[in-house]
């Protein structure tokens, strides 16, 4: 079917953690934190550690329909929850199945324990009973990859693991590379595994010539709001793909925040470069060009998308059906999704004053 000058397909975002869904609101921690590690330590690793699994269905649901809401069909998700591991990606999956969103999942083996990575010397109970969750997701049918959380957490001996399991199910790495400078090993060890079907989601100390193969996923909202730096993603030859890292899964507001980064960076770059982004999404979850979205605005091409914001869907069809039509869901009830995960978040902010 040709799409008109108001439609799309259904958006990619390339790199989602849906658990953090319901951090909105959390208890601050005790102490600002000043650096990119102490924000892991402080706020998202003790997040992941709070979860159960009724948190990660509704944490799910909640960003699925949120991205429904975009305009984005299909979500490529990186989870961790170390205390709920095993069923946990099928939750996810099974989560996003319900509100119409498709989602490739993985889970993020890690050697992190509560002496956090500086004390890593080989495989953990943790990172095993990771690998051994995608294994069953992935021999169980499910759509997914193999989730790495980033090489500075993970002993060499993991990695291998995981990239071995990858290679076992045909199926690319989600991996977190050079984020910030505390991964300045990342590309030594993880050079001799990559390949075309790996995700390599940051890159912002990444040299230019790094060697690493597969497609890069640019998050600058996430590396803006974590005071990372600039990856300058147009210097690599790999493919650039586009992210939110767990900031929500409008893809059009993160093409629009992307390109004025760049711009801000290079004023002869065009918002052409940063549409190149949703494209290289596209073909890394391909049945997204089954679904056809309508917009709120007559043109939805890079020069006017740059400059317009508030562009919403109104109606959506995904593989023929129509899920959404003149704004309103046609087979979800989306306040009792937003209801339910209040109700996760209020258990998991209390959990979270448990958690040191």
């Amino acid at each position: 079917m040709e799409l008109t000058s108001n439609q799309t397909h259904g958006l990619v975002c390339a790199h989602h953690h849906l658990y953090s869904s319901l951090a909105r609101g959390m208890p601050a921690p005790i102490k600002t934190p000043e650096s990119f590690l102490e924000i892991l330590k402080s706020i998202w690793w003790r997040l992941d550690q709070a979860l159960d699994l009724d948190m990660i269905e509704w944490s799910a649901k909640l960003g699925a329909l949120e991205a429904l809401q975009s305009g984005t069909t299909c979500i490529i998700d990186h989870h961790e929850s170390p205390n709920a591991i095993e069923g946990s990606l099928t939750t996810i999956q099974d989560a996003c199945e319900s509100v119409g969103v498709r989602v490739n999942t993985c889970y993020g083996v890690t050697d992190r324990g509560e002496g956090y990575f500086e004390e890593i010397e080989g495989m953990t109970d943790g990172a095993k009973r990771g690998l051994e969750e995608n294994r069953r997701f992935l021999s169980e049918g499910g759509r997914g990859m193999v989730g790495i959380h980033a090489a500075f957490t993970c002993s060499d001996e993991t990695i291998a693991a995981a990239t071995e399991l990858a290679t076992d199910f045909h199926v690319g790495v989600h991996v977190h590379v050079a984020e910030s400078e505390i991964d300045s090993s990342a590309v030594t060890k993880l050079k001799p595994f990559t390949n075309d079907d790996w995700l390599i989601v940051h890159g912002v100390y990444l040299e230019d010539n790094h060697g690493l193969k597969g497609t890069i996923i640019h998050n600058p909202r996430s590396n803006m709001n974590n005071s990372v730096g600039y990856a300058k993603p147009s210097r690599f030859t790999n493919p650039i793909g586009l992210g939110t890292d767990g900031i929500g899964a409008d893809m059009v507001d993160e093409f629009r925040i992307a390109y004025a980064r760049l711009r801000e960076d290079n004023v002869t770059e065009s918002p052409e470069r940063t549409w190149e982004m949703l494209e290289v999404n596209k073909s890394l979850f391909p049945e997204c060009v089954n679904d056809i979205v309508t917009w709120s605005y007559h043109k939805m091409d890079p020069w006017h998308l740059a400059f317009t914001t508030g562009v919403k869907p109104v109606n959506i069809e995904i593989d023929g059906e129509k899920v959404m039509e003149n704004g309103e869901f046609t087979k979800i009830d989306a306040d009792e999704i937003k209801a339910k995960a209040a109700e996760a978040a209020i258990r998991l902010f209390r959990k979270l004053q448990e958690v040191v």
